[in-house]
């Protein structure tokens, strides 16, 4: 079990030091508040890729639709000689 580069031996110390800091009667408080932030930013992150994605599809569309729209213009406009100069 490796989480964040961090093994089981390891975890076990911090879990030792954090219950010794702390007490008992706090640590189950503490790991819900880090829980519910860690929740909080999840939920950040997948409000913004939300965003993000369906902003990127309304550009996409955007430039599909002028497409078409500029190359009646370019066809539309008179185009000059370059042997007349």
């Amino acid at each position: 079990m490796n989480i964040f580069g961090i093994g089981l031996p390891e975890m076990a110390v911090i879990f030792t030091i954090a219950l010794l800091v702390f007490g008992p009667k706090k640590l189950p408080e503490i790991g819900r508040s880090m829980g519910k932030a860690i929740r909080g930013f999840q939920d950040a992150s997948r409000d913004f890729e939300s965003e993000f994605t369906r902003e990127a599809k309304q550009l996409e569309e955007a430039v599909a639709t002028s497409k078409p729209e500029t190359e009646k213009l370019a066809a539309a406009t008179p185009k000059e000689d370059s042997k007349d100069s």
